[in-house]
């Protein structure tokens, strides 16, 4: 599966397109963690609790959005973004999604 943030990909030709898919997860911290990260972020820093937390949710929304494309048919997917919001305190959604498509 070819994934790009741009409408083409180099040297391929788009033959169909099959439409919107998407993947989304749900993430949050086990306690002892988000207390780690509050004290952090009394002295500053990155908050790595987090940046791992996040990593792990774009891997995730991704992968889900790769098996609704395969499932449609398509072997690669353009123009795909991300958007993070936060749900609730400790806990962010991260949607990937872009534009199922047939490449040769």
């Amino acid at each position: 599966m070819i994934i790009s943030t741009t409408d083409e990909i180099a040297g391929k030709t788009i033959t169909s397109t099959i439409g919107l898919v998407k993947g989304s997860t749900i993430r949050a911290k086990w306690f002892g963690k988000d207390m780690i990260a509050g004290l952090r972020q009394i002295v500053g820093g990155e908050l790595k609790e987090y940046t791992q937390m996040l990593v792990e949710a774009r891997d995730e929304a991704t992968a889900r959005m790769i098996k609704e494309s395969e499932g449609l048919g398509a072997n690669a997917i353009v123009t795909v973004r991300y958007q993070t919001s936060m749900v609730m305190a400790g806990s962010a959604e991260i949607l990937a999604y872009g534009t199922a498509v047939k490449i040769r």
